[in-house]
């Protein structure tokens, strides 16, 4: 099971009313990161569970290729500086405290130096050997479905509780394409939440009826500098006024699959607690209760 932490995390915090430690800090992303770690194990029992961390969200290769990805999540820029993601401070104060619960439980928490936690995915559940499934709220990873490797999205869009199971039939009878076509269709219709404009004029519908009719963008595109293929006026124009954006777009949306990155048993869920005193520290200093008890229990069932 490999969760794309920081969506999970966003949701618990906007999700999910204040929760106050006895200093007054809010922690309702910590309660609700743990809880969601104990309704998923309890579910599903992996054999295996990691967080997937954002060890640079905003990729500067990514940026380079298309400058206007994640743009507007970027705090006001300072030149020479590194990007920073707009996080309300309520939830900035969290995330390191979700970092040392995770550790303190001995949970895998796993990040690559200038990628994403996507690619992070995409890697650990390429060639698993094993079922996968990556809960997140991001549609991008329906691009890792594949029934034949058993890798599923549990997309928890509508909360963790009403998750939905996406199989290659689920993205099929969605979006009208393929899983394996998930990322060119995400290309030529845009993401405003990922910065990607998109090929002016294509939407949903129409995305999928180019690669219903052509396969790929690389056969849209050959279709569209064809003169004798069948691709009507106006989709051809559209497609051949975003050249430049066709060029780079794809390799900014597909996630990477082969990082260097832990595998087998330093990915194995705990069935204790790695760290009890740390566990038991940090849930009387934040008011972890019960979302820690239920996860121990969980975890020792």
């Amino acid at each position: 099971m490999l969760l794309d932490t920081a969506s999970m995390y966003f949701r618990a915090f906007f999700g999910a009313p204040e929760a106050l430690a006895p200093d007054g800090t809010n922690v309702n992303a910590v309660r609700g990161m743990v809880s969601y770690i104990a309704y998923l194990v309890e579910q599903y029992r992996p054999s295996h569970l990691v967080c997937c961390w954002d060890d640079d969200w905003r990729p500067q290769w990514r940026v380079d290729l298309l400058p206007t990805y994640k743009s507007h999540r970027v705090v006001v820029p300072v030149e020479g500086a590194p990007d920073v993601e707009e996080v309300p401070d309520p939830l900035e104060a969290q995330v390191p405290i979700i970092r040392e619960v995770l550790d303190a439980f001995g949970i895998a928490v796993v990040g690559a130096p200038g990628y994403e936690a996507d690619d992070v995915i995409g890697t650990l559940a390429t060639g698993a050997g094993q079922p996968v499934d990556v809960v997140t709220g991001d549609r991008d990873l329906f691009q890792l479905v594949d029934d034949g490797a058993d890798v599923r999205v549990l997309y928890i869009g509508k909360g963790v509780s009403k998750h939905e199971r996406v199989d290659e039939a689920w993205v099929l009878d969605k979006y009208g394409v393929s899983a394996r076509q998930y990322a060119d269709f995400a290309t030529l219709r845009g993401d405003p939440s990922d910065g990607l404009p998109g090929v002016k004029g294509v939407g949903d519908k129409t995305a999928a009826t180019l690669l219903g009719r052509f396969g790929d963008i690389a056969g849209i595109i050959a279709a569209a500098g064809d003169p004798d293929s069948d691709l009507a006026p106006g989709p051809r124009l559209k497609i051949k006024d975003a050249a430049d954006y066709l060029a780079v777009a794809p390799t900014v949306v597909a996630v990477a699959r082969d990082l260097d990155l832990p595998r087998g048993d330093a990915l194995a869920l705990p069935s204790a607690p790695a760290d009890p005193d740390a566990v038991a520290t940090l849930t009387e200093r934040w008011g972890l209760g019960s979302p820690v008890e239920r996860l121990t229990t969980v975890l020792a069932g």
